[in-house]
């Protein structure tokens, strides 16, 4: 079994909680580096399914609107090759959140063509969610 670690946590942001819910692996923050580089601030919507399946979804920050209806499950400072951070906020549907409530997500990146909503698209690469359990 390949072990996927995670490379950067990111801060708690639910009420109440003192833990990270979300992580990239180092693979994820390279290519958000890229991302953020060539298209600026960017932020993460796990998407719930349908056309994408169940794809972390990368949108230029705020390109995605959020409400109500979504919980901030993390917020990362992804460090930048110039020494700056870049905020990059991580959204769940707060319905998709009561199914995946009790687990950690760790977004990875494998080959394969990222949706054509998701900024890493023409990357030839895909960001994917590895979950498990607390």
């Amino acid at each position: 079994m390949t072990v996927h670690a995670a490379a950067l946590e990111a801060a708690p942001t639910i009420d109440g909680e003192d833990f990270s819910r979300v992580a990239f692996t180092q693979d994820a923050v390279d290519l958000l580096v890229r991302l953020i580089d060539r298209s600026g601030p960017v932020m993460f919507h796990q998407s719930g399914g349908c056309c994408d399946g169940s794809s972390p979804m990368c949108y230029p920050a705020g390109d995605f609107l959020t409400g109500d209806a979504d919980v901030l499950l993390g917020v990362f400072e992804v460090p930048l090759a110039d020494g700056q951070n870049s905020e990059v906020e991580f959204w769940m549907s707060v319905e998709q959140f009561e199914y995946w409530k009790h687990t950690h997500l760790t977004i990875d990146v494998v080959d394969g063509r990222g949706s054509g909503f998701s900024l890493e698209g023409p990357e030839g690469k895909r960001f994917l969610t590895r979950s498990r359990l607390f």
